[in-house]
């Protein structure tokens, strides 16, 4: 049975206890590997090891040496796709379609985007007067904020973890990674690309296990660690910030969502169904930007409602070793628990159950997987858990609206505010709607359409702080004003 062991100062390394708990294949219920459990001896010395390596080489290399490598990262991913493919499948049980268009070749251009970013954004500089006439300058200086824990997630985990690491290593930092319990290899796997690259000792670091009482908690208890960035559920995030509030360490969050689309009568019909597809149903709806809340506009709720229906039941349900297929399993049989209960609640709750609702049958040893069945929903209320919890599954509730006014209260109605998706071909309309949503990202007649200039982040309860573009650099650099008398 392979082993999935902790990278620590260049060297992959078993933890002192001898804990090891089962990766397992969604697809099929089978064990993958046995993965190694960071106790804090493990922690601290993946922490120490990401100190020491500041004031090492990589502490001392210019930007354009440090750049470099990360460009060597980058191909080295490349280099090695399918493995890195294989690995992403086998953890998360999505199609390979998914993966080798998305996961893959963006976790690898992560690394070069945040490299060019940061020998091409300049600081400031101003002039100032002085009483003697002679004046004074003040120019701006980025340096590393130090020690970086990240604590990635399971939906996309390799393009997740770099769209971290990339810009904090870009920026000079270290960091020590703790990736889900659920998806540990391809982070683990990259210690090998950092090596190859030529990344010193130390500079990466990987550490592997669960939340409380485990790697997660060990790793936000750290006094040693400068700052923090998470992508995951908002209590996990509130958990973080508490750790993080000894020592008035920063946080960067990105958390739950329950977000809302909304479609005007004026829409184009075909856009709006093929990107709402995607947002409800992609990744098996384990997607934070993903739609669960759709509103319609009265006149063409029918159609739509039926239109949605026929392009869910047209999915392909599969394993990612399957070309045909392109609707994978849920992550877990525990989280699939999770999804059945809101499946049940809507039930409960007098919805009716447009398609879907249940376990699909599935052949031979895939009968053993987290498999459910794309869902839709008409007739809730707007206060049915259904509607305001979010359920991170392939399911989406749709109901009618009058007005824009109307639509814009149904969607800032809940405490997240993470994205939202406007269909509309009235460009005033859609200025007008996206200005009064109350999201960190809304994307009209479009979703999922990312570029990584650009801030990213959540408003309200889904998230705190903006990463992307400079905004990267913000959180990842600490700014320096050095004031000269001339």
């Amino acid at each position: 049975m392979k082993e999935i062991k902790h990278y620590i100062n260049g060297a992959y390394v078993g933890s002192a206890s001898g804990r090891l708990f089962d990766n397992i294949n969604p697809a099929n219920g089978r064990v993958l590997s046995k993965v190694h459990e960071a106790g804090r001896e493990e922690v601290d010395a993946a922490v120490r090891a990401a100190r020491a390596a500041l004031k090492g080489p990589w502490g001392r290399m210019s930007v354009e040496e440090r750049t470099a490598i990360l460009h060597r990262v980058a191909d080295g991913i490349t280099a090695r796709f399918d493995e890195f493919l294989e690995a992403e499948c086998l953890d998360t049980g999505k199609p390979r379609s998914l993966a080798s268009h998305i996961d893959i070749p963006r976790g690898a251009a992560n690394f070069k985007v945040f490299a060019d970013l940061v020998k091409n954004v300049a600081a400031e500089a101003f002039e100032m007067a002085t009483p003697d006439g002679a004046g004074a300058l003040n120019y701006a200086v980025r340096r590393p904020k130090g020690v970086i824990g990240v604590i990635s997630p399971w939906n996309l985990p390799l393009l997740l973890m770099t769209w971290k690491v990339g810009p904090a290593l870009a920026c000079g930092n270290t960091v020590v990674v703790k990736p889900s319990e659920e998806t540990p290899t391809t982070t683990a796997l990259l210690g090998e690309v950092m090596q190859q690259a030529g990344v010193p000792d130390g500079v990466y670091n990987v550490v592997h296990g669960f939340g409380g009482n485990s790697a997660g908690a060990f790793l936000t208890e750290h006094p040693d660690v400068d700052a923090y960035t998470f992508t995951g559920e908002t209590g996990t995030g509130e958990t973080i910030m508490k750790a993080a509030a000894n020592g008035v360490r920063q946080v960067s969050l990105e958390l739950g969502g329950k977000n809302a689309g909304i479609v005007f009568a004026d829409c184009d019909m075909d856009k709006a169904i093929e990107g709402t597809l995607r947002s409800a149903f992609a990744n098996c709806g384990q997607v934070c930007l993903g739609t669960e809340r759709i509103y319609v506009q009265r006149p063409i709720f029918d159609e739509f409602v039926a239109r949605l229906k026929a392009g869910a039941e047209q999915l392909v349900l599969g394993p990612p070793d399957d070309a045909t297929s392109n609707f994978g399993p849920l992550i877990s049989l525990k989280h699939r628990e999770k999804v059945l209960s809101y499946y049940q609640k809507a039930v409960e709750d007098g919805a009716t159950v447009i398609t879907g609702g249940g376990v699909p049958d599935m052949p031979a040893e895939l009968a053993h997987g987290a498999w459910v069945q794309p869902t839709i929903w008409t007739g809730l209320k707007d206060d049915s858990a259904v509607v305001t919890e979010e359920i991170f599954g392939p399911c989406c509730h749709i109901r009618p609206f009058d007005s824009e006014e109307e639509a814009v209260a149904l969607a800032n109605s809940l405490p997240y505010g993470l994205a939202s998706a406007i269909w509309t071909e009235n460009v005033t309309r859609a200025h007008r709607v996206a200005g009064q949503l109350e999201a960190g990202i809304v994307w009209v007649n479009s979703w999922f359409l990312r570029d990584l200039r650009t801030a990213f982040g959540g408003s309200k309860q889904s998230g705190i702080g903006r990463e992307g573009g400079v905004h990267s650099l913000e959180f990842y650099t600490e700014m320096k004003n050095i004031c000269v008398k001339l």
